[in-house]
């Protein structure tokens, strides 16, 4: 009886020590149960609430975020917590087993499209091109644009030295000096006032064989010169858009919301090719004088993205003076280096010199014959790229439209002219290289500018505020289960 009688007590310790665990193991399971069914309550409603992004800004712009504005123009984030809530709550109240039930919760933290200066946006954009070109495609682009950019500006650079030599106006000086002379010489002739060495009046060395009379075309090029640049570079028949925005109702130009806590840590991206797909997606997403965009703001977007200005027609004069310098550096050298067209122009200049009798003045005229030569076949240039022609960034001497005999008709024979080089570039790809040269700041919030009165015009909502779209979000919930312990969850979501 003693034997049975400690074993009975014995195994009776050992299965309440077994009880207990099990119990402890149970209990364990169901709290884990309980946290699992929270965290996956909490996912949901994350989830959901980013299933709401703004459809307009992904199907015009592929960009995401959500619209946490409503009706107004400023983030409603206690409204966006609510839908998350009602989101939630009912996934919570399918636990029965568990008895879960929200005690409170919040945000605690939050991502505005617009933070860091427009980063996030402009990261979201880099990403989306790098998804739909691939490493392949943007290699190839990456080619294309750099022989490009480094060409254009060289001879944007020659351009401006081309117009700072004066030449025009030195030519001005050296014309009225000559004349001068001339009067001189008529008078002392007719006076008789001559010995036989010539000496009381400047002497005039003709050439062997007289020169041929030409008509000068100098005045009527610098007539020119004075006219408006849209005048010059648009055919009569093209229509200029005369839309204009508020800047200070845009993303650049007025107070932005930010957003709250720190939800990921953001890695500036400053890389040469991270901004050719950024302007790639420009390209893509935002209108030029080419492209029109359809909006109720202005047409010309990409020319207000390299400017600024608050009117389509100021941007596009902006535009069409940078093309006209480079154009006229890139035809100032060809001109320089072609052998032929050198000595058209010397030859010409020899005989305005003559026609007034100083053919030391042939130096000075042969300067600004090379600048009006330049000037007006850039002038073409310049319209075949807004007519939507390529033209080729260096010509050959073939390639020229404009001869010097029919210099000072060039705008009467304009309408007539014009050639399209496949091989050139187009009116797209030189605001692709002028980009380049603007602030990533600068692109990124004008873009950003763009694509807000877009928007407004899309979706009929002038409230629409691009600093009102969220995109990263992180929640914090204390939730009871069993109506015994209370389990905090902190959870983030944001768009990749």
């Amino acid at each position: 009886m003693m034997k049975k009688g400690s074993i009975t007590v014995f195994l009776s310790l050992v299965m309440s020590v077994l009880l207990l665990l099990i119990s402890i193991c149970i209990e364990s399971v169901r709290m884990q149960a309980a946290r699992t069914q929270i965290l996956n309550s909490v996912d949901i409603g994350l989830y959901s609430l980013f299933g709401q992004f703004e459809k307009t800004l992904l199907e015009e712009y592929d960009l995401f975020g959500i619209d946490s504005s409503g009706s107004g123009s400023k983030a409603n984030i206690s409204a966006v917590y609510s839908n998350f809530e009602g989101y939630m709550k009912p996934v919570l109240k399918q636990q029965n087993t568990q008895k879960l039930k929200l005690q409170q919760g919040g945000i605690t933290g939050y991502q505005l499209l617009t933070d860091h200066g427009g980063e996030v946006f402009y990261q979201q954009v880099v990403q989306y091109m790098k998804d739909t070109l691939g490493s392949h495609g943007v290699d190839l682009l990456l080619d294309r644009i750099r022989d490009r950019e480094t060409r254009t500006l060289e001879a944007e650079l020659l351009g401006e030295e081309s117009e700072k030599k004066d030449s025009l106006n030195s030519y001005d000086a050296e014309i009225q000096a000559a004349e001068q002379k001339s009067r001189e010489v008529l008078e002392a002739q007719q006076a008789g006032n001559v010995d036989e060495n010539g000496q009381s009046y400047p002497v005039v060395v003709l050439p062997e064989q007289p020169l041929e009379p030409v008509e000068n075309p100098i005045p009527a090029i610098k007539k020119a010169r004075r006219r408006s640049i849209l005048d010059l570079v648009l055919s009569s028949a093209r229509d200029i858009s005369d839309r204009s925005v508020d800047k200070h109702s845009l993303v650049s130009g007025r107070s932005l919301q930010q957003g709250m806590g720190t939800l990921q840590s953001i890695e500036y991206d400053n890389g040469y090719a991270s901004q050719i797909l950024f302007q790639q997606y420009m390209d893509e997403k935002l209108g030029n004088f080419r492209k029109p965009a359809k909006t109720a703001g202005l047409k010309y977007e990409m020319e207000y993205v390299l400017y600024g200005k608050e009117k389509d027609r100021d941007n596009l004069k902006a535009v069409a003076a940078r093309l006209l310098i480079i154009r006229e550096g890139v035809n100032y050298a060809g001109l320089m280096a072609d052998s032929a067209k050198s000595a058209e122009i010397k030859a010409m200049a020899a005989a305005i010199a003559m026609g007034f009798l100083f053919p030391p003045a042939s130096v000075v005229i042969e300067s600004a014959l090379l600048l009006c030569w330049s000037f007006a076949e850039s002038i073409i240039d310049v319209r075949d790229l807004f007519d939507g022609k390529k033209v080729p960034l260096v010509k050959r001497g073939d390639q020229w439209q404009i001869s010097l005999s029919n210099l000072i008709h060039v705008f009467d024979l304009m309408d007539s002219l014009g050639k399209n080089d496949e091989e050139g570039m187009s009116y797209e790809d030189y605001l692709q290289v002028l980009l380049l040269a603007k602030s990533k700041n600068t692109k990124v919030m004008r873009t950003m500018d763009m694509i807000e009165a877009g928007m407004r015009t899309k979706t009929g909502d002038d409230s629409f505020c691009m600093d009102s779209c969220l995109t990263a979000l992180e929640v914090s919930v204390d939730v009871k289960a069993n109506k015994r312990k209370t389990f905090q969850t902190i959870r983030q979501y944001c768009y990749d």
